[in-house]
């Protein structure tokens, strides 16, 4: 069964404007802080390095400056990724830039930094700065404190469980 030319033409109208007026799928979300482990091989000492975007810390002769850390929403299968640049500080004062790339916290090996004696990689990201989820509760009415709305909370009491028919 077909349909007439006109009802057709309308469904592609409607599904197009259902399509627009959808939100955005969040392909990946922005962090404020990068997070790196970082080994030295002479020490074998392993340091975890949470360093803020468009900030530089030191480990050993190496300067680490990432410049952007994405994640995804918990919702989505993982893949986390940062820009950063990483400078060697040589015997005579100088710097080289031994790396400046993408890191993927999923695959470390893929672009990690190795060095004769450092190594670095990316193992997160934190500090989302456009996450939508927020950690307080909110209260049952609103402008009333959580104080106001359970008079059982402060006292500590141990209500009885309820029986629920189903």
């Amino acid at each position: 069964m077909t349909l007439p030319r006109k009802c057709s033409h309308t469904a592609v109208l409607i599904a197009g404007t259902l399509l627009a007026a959808a939100p955005a799928r969040a392909d990946k979300l922005e962090n404020g802080v990068a997070v790196f482990s970082a080994l030295d091989k002479v020490t074998a000492t392993i340091k975890i390095l949470e360093v803020p975007l468009d900030q530089t810390i030191e480990f050993g002769a190496l300067k680490v400056t990432p410049h952007a850390c994405y994640t995804r929403p918990a919702t989505e299968q993982p893949k986390t990724t940062t820009y950063v640049d990483v400078d060697e500080v040589q015997l005579d004062g100088q710097q080289k830039r031994i790396f400046s790339g993408w890191m993927f916290a999923e695959s470390p090996a893929l672009n990690a930094v190795e060095h004769p004696v450092f190594d670095v990689w990316l193992t997160g990201c934190q500090k989302p700065k456009n996450a939508v989820a927020s950690t307080a509760k909110a209260s049952p009415v609103e402008g009333a404190s959580p104080e106001t709305t359970d008079p059982n909370a402060a006292s500590g009491a141990d209500l009885p469980r309820r029986r629920v028919k189903r």
